[in-house]
C-alpha cells in the first residue's frame, strides 16, 4: 500500500516508516517539522517522501492524505503534561479529528492510529478493577491526554460507520526505544515506581510491527488493541507484585511469570500482534 505516516519524525513515527518501507509498502512522511536528518530515509530515496504538514489544519490533512491508500496516524502531543491540559486536549482532538474526516472523504481503505494505554485508568492512584487489564477496562481517562484519546475512539467509531472505512486504534503501552532498557534497574527495588501503568511498556520496534499488521488484518468497523510488550519491566513476579501493591484487586486470569498485566491477548488473536522484542534480551535480570 501506498502509507501516509503522520508523526512521522518522533520516535515511534521514525522506526514505523523504515519497518514500513522494509515490507514493500511506500510512505508519505509527514510531521510539523522538518526532516529530521537521522532515523528515516533521506529524501531523494525511493518509495518514500517527507513533507510538513500541521494536521490541525483539516486542508493540510487532505492535502498529505491524497493518492494514498492508508494512514498511520501517530501526530499528537504525546504526553500528559507537556503543554497545559486544555492545549492537550484541543491539538489531539483536532489532528484526529481532521485525519479521520480526511480519509473519509478521501476514501481510504484503512485508518490506523495511536491511541493509548491512559484511556483504561492510569495512573492507578484509583486502583484498576480487575487484572490483566484488557479493552473492556475503557473508559477510564484521568486526565486531558487520555480524555482526547477517549474522544477521539468515540469520533472514530462513528466516522467508522458512516463512511464503512476500518479504523484501528492502538493503545499504547510506555513506549520504550531498546536504549533505554539501561535504566530498567533503577525500577527493581521498588514497585511504586512503575505501578502507574501496571509495570507495563512496549518496545518501539513491536509498536511498528503493530502498526503493519493492523493494516494488514481482516477487521471492519472501529477496534481498538492493547499495545504491550509481553512482560513486565520488573523482575518480581506478577502476582507478587498484585499482592504488594493492589492487595484487593481481582486476578482474573492465570499470570506467567512476569507476564504482563496489559492483556494483549485481544492484539494476538484478531491482529496477529505478537511482541518480538523484550529488556531482558538487552540487560541481565539478576
Amino acid at each position: 500500500m501506498k502509507v501516509c505516516v503522520t508523526g512521522a519524525a518522533g520516535m515511534t513515527g521514525r522506526v514505523t516508516v523504515t519497518y514500513l518501507l522494509d515490507r514493500g509498502h511506500d510512505v508519505v512522511a509527514t510531521d510539523t517539522v522538518p526532516h529530521p536528518g537521522s532515523g528515516i530515509p533521506p529524501l531523494w530515496s525511493p518509495h518514500f517522501t517527507y513533507t510538513r504538514a500541521d494536521l490541525t489544519d483539516y486542508g493540510d490533512a487532505i492535502d498529505v492524505l491524497t493518492g494514498c491508500d492508508a494512514v498511520v496516524h501517530l501526530a499528537n502531543i504525546p504526553a500528559p503534561t507537556l503543554v497545559t491540559p486544555a492545549r492537550t486536549l484541543t491539538a489531539n482532538t483536532s489532528m484526529n479529528s481532521n485525519v479521520f474526516l480526511a480519509a473519509a472523504a478521501l476514501r481510504l481503505r484503512r485508518v490506523v492510529w495511536a491511541s493509548s494505554e491512559t484511556t483504561l485508568g492510569l495512573d492507578f492512584t484509583e486502583p484498576p478493577r480487575y487484572v490483566p487489564l484488557d479493552e473492556d477496562h475503557y473508559p477510564y481517562p484521568t486526565t486531558a491526554y487520555s480524555l482526547s484519546k477517549v474522544l477521539s475512539e468515540t469520533a472514530a467509531t462513528h466516522i467508522a460507520e458512516w463512511s464503512g472505512i476500518p479504523f484501528v486504534a492502538l493503545r499504547f503501552s510506555n513506549v520504550i526505544p531498546p536504549e533505554r532498557y539501561q535504566d530498567f534497574p533503577t525500577f527493581w527495588d521498588d514497585p511504586a515506581k512503575r505501578r502507574f501503568n501496571l509495570w507495563s511498556y512496549v518496545d518501539v520496534r513491536d509498536c511498528a510491527q503493530s502498526c503493519e499488521v493492523a493494516l494488514r488484518a481482516d477487521v471492519s468497523g472501529a477496534s481498538s488493541y492493547v499495545i504491550a510488550a509481553a512482560d513486565t519491566v520488573m523482575t518480581t513476579p506478577s502476582v507478587e507484585l498484585m499482592a504488594v501493591t493492589f492487595p484487593h484487586v481481582p486476578i482474573r486470569a492465570e499470570l506467567g511469570e512476569f507476564e504482563t498485566l496489559q492483556s494483549i491477548a485481544r492484539a494476538r488473536t484478531v491482529l496477529g500482534y505478537e511482541p518480538r522484542y523484550s529488556w531482558r534480551d538487552h540487560v541481565d535480570p539478576r
